[in-house]
């Protein structure tokens, strides 16, 4: 699955982001990579505010609380073009949003979507923590736990959306639903599996690493400033 770094990804370390607004940012990435006015895929990596999103699958009907109940917490529940079902973000969770043109990197969607498992897999593994794939159920798994989750949507050709890593994120909203439309499953986190709180930027410099052999790519890190300032000329 890895291979020799022969190009080069745009990288970007945001901070904690509400939903809408990293949305909106990579829908504006997206149509600017699909127009070539960006001539380079680029990775965003983030965290949420607490939020839960619904997938093509929908999954309202997944959601075990009340509107009522959110609107109290003030989480809000968004609906987006990603596949899947229902999930939650929140602080702690290490989101990767790669924004990928599928076609010139000669990538189908299945293989990409197995490319990122293989990054969280590797990212655990560094914490000692074995994680597996399930073909049936996208992302990566401990026993019957779901520790990362995986998620895109492709648009003439570009590829984003991404994964969901549960590094110390809180376990409890994931109990307001039936993760990813499945009864029976669990959720954990890799603070749940060490019993301790693992360093964000760890997790992160670990990603980040685990994508240039994965992907076969290098990383150019980019100002947040780079971004906003491209973007919107």
């Amino acid at each position: 699955m890895s291979k020799p770094a022969n190009e080069q990804w745009i990288c970007f370390d945001l901070p904690i982001l509400e939903y809408n607004e990293a949305l909106t940012l990579q829908r504006e990435l997206v149509a600017a990579r699909a127009d070539e006015d960006i001539d380079q895929d680029m990775v965003l990596l983030l965290e949420h505010s607490a939020v839960f999103t619904l997938g093509r699958r929908g999954g309202i009907e997944n959601l075990r609380v009340s509107n009522g109940f959110l609107k109290k917490l003030n989480i809000p529940i968004i609906q987006i073009e990603r596949g899947g079902n229902i999930t939650f973000h929140g602080p702690g969770q290490l989101v990767v949003y790669p924004i990928v043109d599928l076609k010139k990197a000669k990538l189908n969607v299945l293989d990409h979507v197995k490319r990122l498992e293989e990054v969280m897999i590797r990212v655990a593994a560094d914490w000692g923590i074995k994680a597996r794939r399930n073909s049936a159920n996208r992302g990566i798994w401990i026993n019957n736990n779901k520790l990362g989750s995986v998620g895109i949507s492709v648009h003439r050709d570009i590829c984003f959306h991404g994964f969901s890593l549960n590094a110390n994120v809180s376990l409890k909203p994931f109990e307001w639903i039936h993760p990813c439309g499945l009864f029976n499953v669990g959720v954990t986190s890799m603070e749940q599996e060490l019993s301790k709180k693992v360093s964000m930027d760890g997790v992160r410099d670990a990603v980040k690493r685990h994508v240039e052999t994965v992907f076969g790519v290098k990383m150019l890190q980019m100002e947040q400033q780079w971004l906003m300032t491209k973007n919107r000329q």
